[in-house]
């Protein structure tokens, strides 16, 4: 099932049914993109079409982010939870230890990734890291890039680039990729390399995990001012009758 909110669709699932589309997707062997959307993206595609496009191109599109799911109820059409893209990420690694299945990180700091994949098959033994690469390369350098990871044939692909670009990057290359889910992640290699702290999970269970990243990170500040605009322009469409079920 799927909603439409501020014309994105947006899938009504939990963590654990994304998990388990993720899953089916793997054993497809067919390329597939995730998008996990958040606030900040969605009132940019309502901008930019060619951003909408492709949020509506994607094969599961979870709501990362309370904003996301605040929206959702007030049109009417709620979802079960937010699925950020850290924790489908951590969630997803655990079951490809389970599995076998093959993983390869893409961005962050040079370093960044490599720390990161140490630090998951520590606590998660078995698990295979078909390849790392930072996220420093210039545009030119994509097809390569692009190349090493279809040559290390990794069944997931986290691509923490930023958003959108890392969400433009799996698009544009999708098929070449040939990988079977490749989704977004920010900045989750730095929290889960512990460059950066995340939010306590207090904070987390509050829904008040923006204000934690607001708090470390005070330069987010103008960035933070599309939360209030977003929950306006969704309040305003939910009146309007324009958001609804899909």
């Amino acid at each position: 099932m799927q909603i439409n909110l501020l014309g994105a669709r947006v899938d009504v699932v939990d963590l654990a049914g994304a998990v388990e589309r993720i899953a089916g997707f793997v054993q497809s062997g067919i390329p597939h993109q995730v998008v996990t959307l958040n606030p900040e993206i969605l009132y940019r595609a309502q901008r930019e079409p060619a951003l909408l496009s492709l949020i509506n191109g994607a094969d599961l599109v979870t709501a990362d982010g309370v904003g996301v799911v605040w929206a959702a109820k007030v049109a009417g059409t709620p979802l079960p939870e937010r699925v950020t893209g850290i924790d489908l990420m951590l969630a997803l690694v655990a079951r490809a230890a389970a599995e076998g299945w093959r993983v390869f990180l893409l961005g962050a700091s040079p370093g960044v990734a490599e720390e990161a994949a140490r630090r998951l098959q520590e606590k998660h033994p078995g698990l295979l890291v078909a390849g790392t690469m930072h996220g420093y390369f210039p545009p030119a350098g994509e097809p390569e890039v692009v190349e090493m990871i279809r040559t290390a044939r990794p069944h997931l692909l986290f691509v923490g680039l930023g958003a959108p670009k890392q969400e433009q990057f799996i698009a544009r290359y999708k098929q070449a990729l040939g990988v079977s889910a490749a989704m977004g992640v920010g900045g989750s290699f730095d929290v889960i390399a512990g460059k950066v702290a995340r939010a306590p999970a207090w904070m987390r269970r509050m829904h008040l995990e923006w204000l934690g990243r607001l708090i470390r990170e005070p330069r987010r500040f103008k960035r933070m001012l599309v939360l209030p605009r977003f929950a306006w322009l969704a309040w305003r469409k939910a009146r309007s009758g324009r958001c609804g079920r899909r």
